[in-house]
Order: C-alpha cells, then sequence, then structure tokens
C-alpha cells in the first residue's frame, strides 16, 4: 500500500494538471477584443438584435454568456462577456434552440458562420451565401466537448 500512494497521488497532481490546462490554455490563447469601430460598423449594419443570457436550459456554471448581439447581412456582433472555453463555434439555426439536445437534433439545419476565439465582445462576418434572413437563433457551441455555451433569438 505504500508504494501505490505515491503513484495515486502523482496521477491525482497529473489529472489536475490537465483539467487545469484545459480551463486555463483557451485563457491565455485568447485573442483581443476587436476594436471599438469594428464592434460599430458591426452595429450599425445590423438588422436584428438579440440578447444572451445565463438562464438557458443548457447553460451551467462553465459554460454560458451575456450580453447583446447584433445580427446583419454582413456582420455578427457580440457586446458581453461569456465562459472561457476550447473551440468556440458561432452557429445560426433556423429553429430555437437552448441545451445539447436540441443543438444536435437540429446541427444539420443550422450554418456555422465562424470561430468565437475571444470571452468578451467578438464580431464574425457572414459568409457568402450565407442569409441571415433564414435563420432565427444565434448560437454559441463548443465543437470539441460539444458543450452548449448559449443561445439568442433575433428573430421571432
Amino acid at each position: 500500500m505504500r508504494r501505490l500512494l505515491p503513484l495515486l497521488t502523482h496521477l491525482l497532481a497529473l489529472g489536475l494538471g490537465f483539467a487545469i490546462g484545459i480551463y486555463v490554455l483557451p485563457i491565455l490563447t485568447a485573442q483581443p477584443a476587436p476594436d471599438p469601430a469594428r464592434l460599430a460598423a458591426a452595429s450599425a449594419g445590423a438588422t436584428y438584435r438579440a440578447s444572451f443570457t445565463r438562464d438557458r436550459a443548457g447553460s451551467d456554471l462553465l459554460h454560458w454568456a451575456e450580453g447583446e448581439a447584433t445580427v446583419g447581412p454582413a456582420m455578427v456582433g457580440f457586446k458581453g462577456r461569456m465562459a472561457p472555453g476550447p473551440d468556440y463555434k458561432l452557429y445560426l439555426s433556423p429553429v430555437y434552440v437552448e441545451d445539447e439536445a436540441s443543438f444536435e437534433r437540429h446541427k444539420l439545419q443550422m450554418s456555422r458562420i465562424g470561430e468565437v476565439r475571444s470571452f468578451g465582445d467578438f464580431v464574425v462576418e457572414v459568409p457568402a451565401g450565407v442569409d441571415v434572413e433564414r435563420f432565427s437563433t444565434l448560437v454559441i457551441w463548443c465543437e470539441t466537448f460539444r458543450e452548449f455555451i448559449s443561445s439568442a433569438r433575433y428573430k421571432p
């Protein structure tokens, strides 16, 4: 037993270090927020506005976003903050989703429009050929861990 204890404590320390690394690495590699002029341009060209809140069914202590989004034909802007994490993607959805199960169920109908590389304000350009009018909801999703972060409905 005395020989097994050091092995177990080392494995525990290794596992804890790995978990902390997964959480901290995205924070260290996050891109800075867009300059205010770019965020203002996204807002000025917006057709719709939406709110991200922490109270979504699929959001929790480690997976959330809160703030205001603007949606236009060329850009989506966000002013707010979100929980840090890796590999966040921004989707447009034709149906409102607010948890992992509904996201997975409707994913094939959605359009992934870009990456979210900061945990505060961001601007994502809408790819050519994507019509925001065909959709109603913004969804932030973590691809790596298949985790719902938050959603915001911009059209009824």
